[in-house]
């Protein structure tokens, strides 16, 4: 690569555009897979809190009255 590139419409970019064009198509596809990947995982049933009572305000204890 000499470090300039000419387009279709006759406009020369350098090597430093053609860089920056090409991270900004890879940072949206990355993007996008990943928005695909949270709406497959929120398609799916919710998560089941069964175990540890963490989560249940009703099953903890103040245990400053004790």
């Amino acid at each position: 690569m000499n470090g300039k590139d000419e387009t279709k419409s006759g406009k020369i970019r350098t090597e430093a555009e053609i860089r920056a064009e090409r991270l900004a198509k890879t940072l949206r596809d990355n993007l996008q897979r990943r928005k695909q990947q949270a709406r497959a995982r929120r398609a799916g049933a919710a998560d089941e809190t069964t175990g540890l009572p963490g989560g249940n305000p009703a099953a903890k204890k103040d245990e400053s009255d004790g």
